[in-house]
């Protein structure tokens, strides 16, 4: 058929994806953009731009797939706060340890090189890691603590989730990555009893 492309535009993404992912965005070079992808530079071009809107396009990519979820753990325990943010580490940590995928996380290896991106990509990553703390938020808001706690908490947790990304690419060992989740959610656990203890008090 006339003009049709003559490549999966989707797989592309994915693998260009996959080396940003790998690589950061410094370190990701058209080369191995285009070795991943088997496209030309001009055809990377064509279908996506210059290596900046390719990485938005891949940033979005990876938040449609591993936010999605994220945000289906953190949902799916209505009114067990403690229980979600568990579901949402033990979405992450199943990632970290998936071999199929790189060691980590696109939005910590990012975040990590905020200065080396263009201002539109470095705001990209600020708003997806403030959609993660948003989702978090959201999952804490059925308890009783106050929003001022709740706030804080859930920054938190996503301080504790890049935390994971960052040791993981350091070699830490599963069990040591499940020891620090344990703990985020013990004091998560802790906090929320603490104020539903003070509010019972006060009342």
């Amino acid at each position: 058929m006339s003009g049709r492309k003559q490549f999966d535009i989707s797989a592309a993404l994915d693998q260009a994806m996959r080396v940003f992912w790998q690589r950061g965005y410094a370190d990701a070079s058209l080369d191995a953009l285009g070795s991943a992808t088997g496209l030309g530079r001009g055809s990377l071009y064509g279908a996506f731009g210059n290596k900046d809107a390719l990485f938005g396009k891949c940033l979005d990519r990876y938040s449609s797939i591993y936010g999605a979820q994220n945000e289906q753990a953190l949902a799916a325990h209505p009114g067990d706060p403690v229980r979600a943010v568990e579901a949402f580490f033990d979405v992450i940590l199943g990632r970290i340890a998936d071999p199929s995928v790189p060691v980590g996380c696109l939005i910590a290896q990012s975040a990590a090189q905020s200065l080396t991106l263009k201002e539109e990509n470095s705001a990209q990553v600020r708003g997806l890691l403030d959609t993660q703390r948003q989702r978090v938020r959201a999952a804490l808001a059925d308890s009783s603590a106050d929003s001022h706690t709740l706030d804080e908490l859930a920054m938190f947790v996503v301080a504790v989730n890049q935390s994971l990304a960052v040791l993981s690419r350091a070699g830490a060992s599963d069990a040591e990555l499940r020891s620090v989740a344990r703990l985020a959610c013990t004091t998560v656990a802790d906090t929320l009893a603490r104020a539903a203890s003070e509010d019972v008090t006060q009342s």
